[in-house]
C-alpha cells in the first residue's frame, strides 16, 4: 500500500488535559479508512491537527512522504485535504453553482463574477462523482443530503486527494446513505483517499477498507475490515464487552393507560390512533420529516393538535399547553435536549427540580433545602449520574449524563407517560445501554413509554410494539416478539407517492 498520510506520535494537551497520546497510523492512498471512537477520544482533535486548524504538542506528519511537524490549515488545503464538518460550512442564501465554486472565485480575487464559469465550475464537480443538482437552486432550500453532494464538489473543485467527513451520515436516510457510499467508492476509484468518521458502526463495518479506534486519546488499533465484528470494535471503543439484544417483557397488564383517537395537524399529521398499555414500551419510528417529532410535540402541548381525541386512564383529556400535559402525567424528553431538555449554565440539582419546584416549597412559600437536597441526591443515585458536585453546571458533563438528567427531570414529576424522542442520539455505547436500561426500569415499574428514534436496533430491542410512521400517517403497527430490524427497515424505506397532509 502507497502511503498518503501517517501521522507518527502525534501528542496534543489542552490546559493539562491529555487530548491526544501518541498517535500512530497511516491512510493509503486512494483507501477508505474509518476512524472510529466514543464522545471525547480525541477524533475531533486529530481531525483539527490533520486539516491544520491545530498544531500537535509533538510528533510528524507525513504526506506523500514528505515531513511535516506543524500543518497550517493552507498548507493543508494545498495538499489537497479537505474536510466536511456536519455543518458543512455552505451559504443557504447562494445557489448550488455559486457554493461549489466558491473556492476557485476567493482564490482568483476577480472583481467581476462570469457567471458561464461558476457554471462551468460547478458542472464539472457535479459531472466528476456523476450526481444531478439543480445548479440555480438556492442551498438552503435542498435536502441536507444534497447540501452534503454541494460540500463535496466543492472539495472536488480543488486539486482533492484527501476527504475527511466527520460524522456524514448522521441526518441522511438509508437511501441517502446509499448514494454516499457510491460517491465514496467513486472517489476511491479516482486515487482520493477518505476519511470517514463515524458513530454509527454498521456504516463503519460496511464502507471501510481499515478502521482505526481512537480510545481515551490513543489509537488502540488499527485493523483491517475483514478481522473486526461489531462487538470486537465496541469493546476496542469502550474497553467493556456491551452486548444488544432483545430484552423486553411481555406487558403484565392490557389496561389501556393511553388512547390516541384519530389525531391530526395540519401540515404534519393526521389520523394517528394508537393505544399505550401501562408498563409497554412503544415505538415510533419512520424517516426524517414523517411526522414522528411533530407527534410528540402535540401529545405534549407544545405544539398542540388541530382534531383528535386524547385519553388518560379512560378519561379524555384536552392538551391545548404544556402545563395540561403535565397535569394530565405526561412528560416530554425532547430530541435536542442542549436547547430544549436543559438550561445549560444552571446547575444539575436545578435542572433537575426545575419542574417541581413548587412541590418544595416550605413554610412562608420559601424553598426547604432539605427536600431540594434529597430529591436531587436521590435521583442521581437512581439513574447513576456521574457527578461530583450537583451544584455543577450541567454543561460540564458528558452527553450521557446530561441526558440522565434531563430523564431524572420528568421522572421527579411522577408521570405516568414518558415521551423519550431520540433518547441516545449523540451518545457514547456505554452511556446508551445504560439509558436504554433505564428506560426498562421505568417500563417495569409501570411508566408508559413511547420510544421515538430512527435506530432500528434500539426499537426492536426494547419496545414491545412498533408504530412505523411515514408522510405523516401510522403506516403499520407491529409486535417486535418476532420480527427482524430488516423487515422493520424495509416497511420504513417502502416509497409513498401520495402526500395525505391535506
Amino acid at each position: 500500500m502507497i502511503e498518503f498520510l501517517r501521522l507518527s506520535n502525534i501528542s496534543k494537551s489542552f490546559g493539562g488535559v491529555q487530548a491526544l497520546k501518541g498517535v500512530d497510523f497511516s491512510i493509503g492512498k486512494g483507501e477508505i479508512h474509518c476512524l472510529v471512537g466514543e464522545n471525547g477520544s480525541g477524533k475531533s482533535t486529530l481531525i483539527k491537527i490533520i486539516s491544520g486548524n491545530l498544531q500537535p504538542d509533538s510528533g510528524e506528519i507525513w504526506i506523500e512522504g514528505q515531513i511535516y511537524r506543524h500543518l497550517r490549515s493552507i498548507d493543508s488545503i494545498n495538499l489537497g485535504i479537505q474536510v466536511i464538518f456536519q455543518d458543512f460550512a455552505l451559504f443557504p442564501n447562494l445557489t448550488v453553482a455559486e457554493n461549489i465554486a466558491y473556492s476557485q472565485l476567493v482564490e482568483k480575487k476577480e472583481k467581476f463574477l462570469n457567471w458561464n464559469e461558476i457554471e462551468s465550475i460547478a458542472r464539472l464537480a457535479t459531472d466528476k462523482i456523476k450526481i444531478k443538482l439543480d445548479l440555480d437552486e438556492k442551498v438552503g432550500n435542498l435536502s441536507v443530503a444534497n447540501q452534503q453532494m454541494v460540500a463535496i464538489c466543492r472539495a472536488l473543485t480543488s486539486d482533492l486527494r484527501f476527504l475527511i467527513l466527520d460524522e456524514p451520515t448522521s441526518a441522511l436516510t438509508k437511501k441517502e446513505i446509499d448514494q454516499l457510499f457510491v460517491v465514496v467508492k467513486d472517489l476511491q476509484q479516482k486515487g482520493i483517499s477518505v476519511m470517514f468518521v463515524s458513530h454509527k458502526l454498521n456504516e463503519v463495518l460496511e464502507i471501510a477498507e481499515r478502521i482505526t479506534v481512537i480510545r481515551d486519546g490513543q489509537n488502540v488499533a488499527t485493523l483491517p475490515r475483514e478481522e473486526i465484528t461489531n462487538e470486537k470494535l465496541i469493546y476496542l471503543m469502550t474497553g467493556k464487552e456491551i452486548t444488544y439484544s432483545r430484552n423486553r417483557k411481555l406487558i403484565q397488564t392490557e389496561k389501556k393507560l393511553l388512547e390516541v383517537q384519530n389525531l391530526s395537524k395540519r401540515n404534519n399529521f393526521k389520523d394517528i390512533s394508537f393505544v399505550l398499555h401501562y408498563g409497554e414500551i412503544f415505538g415510533i419510528t419512520g424517516l426524517l420529516g414523517s411526522g414522528r417529532t411533530e407527534l410528540a410535540l402535540a401529545l405534549f402541548g407544545m405544539d398542540p393538535a388541530d382534531s383528535g381525541k386524547i385519553f388518560v386512564d379512560g378519561k379524555e383529556v384536552h392538551i391545548r399547553s404544556v402545563k395540561d400535559a403535565i397535569q394530565a402525567g405526561i412528560g416530554y424528553v425532547p430530541e435536542n435536549r442542549l436547547e430544549q431538555g436543559l438550561i445549560m449554565k444552571k446547575s444539575v440539582s436545578e435542572n433537575i427540580v426545575t419542574v417541581i419546584i413548587k412541590r418544595l416549597l416550605g413554610n412562608f412559600n420559601l424553598i426547604d433545602s432539605k427536600k431540594w437536597d434529597t430529591t436531587v441526591d436521590s435521583w442521581i443515585n437512581e439513574l447513576g449520574i456521574k457527578v461530583a458536585n450537583p451544584e455543577v453546571p450541567v454543561q460540564t458533563l458528558s452527553g450521557g449524563n446530561q441526558q440522565r438528567v434531563v430523564i431524572a427531570k420528568w421522572l421527579s414529576v411522577q408521570p405516568k407517560i414518558l415521551i423519550l424522542d431520540s433518547p441516545t442520539v449523540g451518545i457514547d455505547i456505554a452511556a446508551k445501554s445504560s439509558i436504554h436500561n433505564i428506560i426498562r426500569e421505568m417500563a417495569d415499574k409501570g411508566v408508559g413509554i413511547i420510544l421515538i428514534s430512527d435506530e432500528i436496533p434500539e426499537v426492536v430491542n426494547n419496545c414491545n410494539r412498533i408504530a412505523i410512521m411515514r408522510n405523516g400517517r401510522i403506516f403499520e403497527q407491529i409486535d417486535t416478539t418476532d420480527i427482524t430490524e430488516a423487515e422493520i427497515q424495509r416497511l420504513v424505506e417502502m416509497s409513498e407517492t401520495v402526500s395525505v397532509l391535506k
